[in-house]
């Protein structure tokens, strides 16, 4: 008998981890199914247990915070860890439930992380994590403490499971890894609105197991469940560059399209970055954009003209040098900014399907107010379609060139957005024959011209600290608790454009 009842609670346990296998998260088959094949509305639910979560928020606010600048640090507290090389945190001690008949699930675990830098102007502990799902789609809620106060429950993000396929871990665990996550409207506000609704978090990974059904007899026997190990969440990349192709103007008619030959005008239209110009200019930084030397703003960002230069067909070679200056200002200190970034002589260089956009570089160190200038700096990478430089009609012109952030040009941001970061896509436009007509002063994409540089936030500090904007510096929106609740980055006005500043480097302009 004792070896049936074995035998039995084997069973059960396997049958019940099967069961969560195929049924948490409401996964489409079962969520969308028809009514006949769903349990009733009297189903039991079902505990969980040794659930784990491992979410790092987001990437670039943990590298900011690692950062010089900042003089932040990330302590984790009540069980939490944080993996090697300021990686993604684990919550752990995961208890909580499954609903059988709604497929839902709720589970909360222990542990808690603190933000802080800038002597404690930056304090935020997020806490009582806790991760719930129905359907194909689930939150992320936390409280939120701040010197201000604590906003309980805050639904922090939204998770979408339609992708997700659930895998088997140790002790038959359900692990769901990389679930994508985005920040939520009370988030956003969370944030005082710098990162805005829908922006992508890190993605976040799930580990439960059901509780084994009881028997009547100890069996002391190892678990019969599967034994492959969890799988363990990616750290977020840097964003990768578009795949998408640089529009190019088509088959034109007219003059002969030329092979060769001298730019003998040209603009380059280019924002740098949306969220840093929404930081500069918003009411962390509360600063301005300028520009100089034929340099204008337009439309989302700003365009550089008098382009000249030498390009090739047959060698699929484009080097072009262009006029005008963009300075950053922002964060003013008795007459003083202590954000001045300053970029000039811009100059792309292309061979092929790659490219490069320099620029001469002057930035401050908003601690030290030490400026430095680095000329002729490889600031973003550039890819180009094979074939895509051609003349038409005596111009070449290449729309929409994805950038992407070099090692070098970190530099200019004082080390708070990582290499390979997405900076906004550029537009050139170069003339090969005086008669050739070059588009319309009008900016990127036909946008009609525009002063400063502001944009929606893609990302909190400017995507250094998530790619956009940094928070506000009073206390956090409200979050319906009724309980001020600091905004996430409370001062970082540090966070986007920490470090930018500058003195205008004069030079002569490269033709190569």
């Amino acid at each position: 008998m004792a070896a049936t009842r074995r035998l039995i609670a084997r069973t059960a346990a396997v049958a019940t981890a099967a069961a969560l296998g195929a049924t948490v998260f409401a996964l489409p088959a079962l969520a969308e199914g028809a009514a006949d094949s769903r349990p009733s509305a009297t189903a039991p639910t079902m505990d969980l247990t040794d659930g784990t979560l491992e979410w790092g928020v987001k990437e670039s606010f943990r590298a900011y915070l690692a950062s010089s600048f900042s003089g932040g640090k990330i302590t984790v507290q009540d069980g939490a860890v944080q993996a090697p090389g300021n990686g993604v945190f684990t919550f752990s001690g995961g208890k909580g439930t499954y609903d059988t008949a709604t497929h839902g699930t709720d589970t909360a675990f222990r542990g808690g992380v603190n933000f802080s830098a800038h002597g404690g102007v930056l304090d935020i502990t997020l806490s009582d994590v806790k991760l719930a799902t129905t359907g194909t789609g689930g939150a992320i809620t936390v409280d939120v403490t701040t010197p201000q106060g604590t906003a309980d429950d805050v639904t922090f993000a939204d998770l979408d499971l339609s992708a997700v396929k659930p895998g088997r871990g140790e002790g038959g665990a359900m692990v769901f890894a990389d679930i994508p996550a985005t920040l939520t409207k009370a988030g956003s506000e969370a944030f005082n609105g710098q990162y805005k609704e829908g922006d992508a978090l890190d993605p976040a990974t799930l580990s439960v197991k059901a509780v084994t059904p009881p028997t009547t007899e100890p069996t002391g026997e190892p678990s019969t469940g599967p034994t492959t190990k969890p799988t363990t969440p990616a750290s977020p990349s840097p964003t990768a560059p578009s795949t998408g192709k640089p529009a190019t103007d088509g088959p034109g008619t007219g003059k002969p399209d030329a092979v060769q030959g001298e730019i003998l005008d040209g603009t380059l239209d280019w924002g740098v970055k949306e969220s840093f110009r929404t930081y500069v200019t918003g009411p962390i930084a509360h600063g301005k954009a300028e520009t100089a030397g034929g340099a204008t703003a337009s439309g989302d960002g700003y365009r550089f003209p008098d382009a000249t230069g030498r390009f090739d067909a047959e060698k699929q070679t484009l080097n072009a040098a262009f006029d005008g200056t963009v300075r950053f200002l922002g964060h003013e200190e008795n007459g003083a900014y202590t954000l001045d970034l300053s970029l000039t002589g811009m100059e792309i260089r292309v061979n092929g399907t790659r490219g490069t956009l320099f620029a001469d570089v002057s930035t401050k160190d908003r601690t030290t107010k030490k400026v430095s200038a680095y000329p002729g700096l490889a600031v973003a990478d550039l890819r180009l379609p094979g074939g895509a430089l051609a003349a038409r009609n005596g111009v070449v012109r290449l729309s929409a060139v994805p950038a992407t952030l070099t090692a070098d040009g970190t530099k200019a941001f004082g080390g708070m957005y990582g290499a390979g970061e997405k900076l906004d896509a550029l537009t050139v436009a170069v003339a090969l024959d005086k008669d050739a007509e070059l588009p319309g002063a009008t900016g990127p994409a036909g946008a009609t011209p525009a002063t400063g540089g502001s944009g929606t936030a893609d990302g909190l500090a400017g995507g250094s600290v998530g790619g956009g904007s940094v928070g506000g510096a009073g206390a956090l929106a409200s979050t319906g608790s009724g309980v001020p609740a600091g905004a996430l980055l409370a001062a970082s006005g540090v966070v986007v454009a920490a470090g930018a500043g500058a003195v205008v480097v004069a030079r002569r302009r490269r033709t190569s």
